[in-house]
């Protein structure tokens, strides 16, 4: 448990920093909606571009962990759109939630965490998920959300006015071209990737200061509002890791370490990538903010106790 508090206390940190700077006045009401779309689009397209530029295909080609994890996190995203559609709810902000229930925190706890906990060999596969979380997942909301803004009713118009918000979206077009230089063979230049580490470094940090700015706001937390958390929380903290735990040992029979880095990672809390997105589209960011505090808070107990299990 002492590890997995060591890693998770940081981001506590950094978000109780912008929950104070907002109390005692040192930034002010517009600071949340400014600094996230700093990470929005400087920070999170660097850093995405980034990962991708730097992607070993033959290290990261694993189909068995590919899917088990990819399976765990499409279920548990599609099936939180499904029930959240139900209440009835707006498709972007269904969107938002199925993230909340299946986004992980694999890049700013997933890569620690499983350094300590599992070892080097652990680092390869965390970057698959951290692929499939951050650009595949990511990117997939992004598409839902901009074709629930729209109100263009003629299907080709609406492929159209969707397909144009995508090709303007930084969180999108980065990976793409971060894909071309492995692909080509290329490698990025010194001073270029020196550029990349450094704004896109900034992009956790910020989006989490971002958090506790936003958190610092007062506001009226309605009991819907806690049920839907608690909802999205377990979602996250329970059934992801076990859909993954399922996926990983009786279909595809991943070894031991693979089965143990898909489930850790599938168990993370939610990372700020939902929060961002409902900031940057203006959507209800209240239970947002809770899933993430939650998940963040509740997964020291779920993580050590699976470590525990798993020896």
């Amino acid at each position: 448990m002492l590890s997995t508090l060591t890693t998770v206390l940081p981001i506590f940190a950094l978000i109780f920093a912008g929950w104070l700077a907002r109390r005692i006045g040192v930034l002010g009401p517009h600071a949340t909606t400014e600094l996230n779309r700093f990470v929005v689009y400087l920070a999170l397209p660097a850093l995405l571009f980034d990962v991708i530029a730097h992607a070993q295909w033959s290290d990261v080609w694993q189909p068995g962990f590919i899917a088990a994890f990819g399976i765990g996190v499409a279920l548990v995203f599609g099936l939180t759109i499904a029930v959240r559609l139900r209440r009835p709810r707006h498709l972007a902000d269904a969107a938002i939630d199925g993230l909340n229930a299946g986004y992980a925190n694999t890049g700013f706890v997933g890569f620690p965490l499983a350094l300590v906990a599992l070892g080097r060999e652990a680092l390869a596969p965390t970057l698959i998920a951290t692929i499939i979380t951050v650009c595949i997942l990511f990117a997939i909301a992004i598409v839902l959300i901009e074709t629930g803004l729209q109100t263009e009713k003629r299907r080709r118009h609406l492929f159209i006015k969707v397909g144009g918000s995508l090709l303007r979206n930084p969180l999108l077009v980065a990976p793409v071209l971060g894909a071309i230089i492995p692909l080509a063979g290329l490698s990025v230049p010194g001073p270029a990737e020196s550029f990349l580490k450094l704004l896109g470094g900034a992009a956790s940090p910020c989006a989490l200061v971002a958090l506790g700015l936003f958190l610092a706001a007062k506001r009226e937390t309605t009991e819907q509002d806690i049920g839907s958390a608690a909802l999205l929380v377990s979602f996250k903290l329970v059934l992801q890791p076990a859909v993954t735990w399922v996926m990983a040992t009786a279909v595809f029979g991943l070894s031991p370490l693979l089965t143990h880095v898909a489930v850790l990672l599938a168990a993370l809390p939610t990372g700020t990538g939902p929060f961002m997105l409902a900031e940057f589209y203006q959507r209800e960011a209240d239970i947002t903010s809770n899933v993430i505090l939650a998940s963040t808070a509740a997964s020291i107990l779920t993580v050590s106790g699976y470590l525990a299990l798993a020896g």
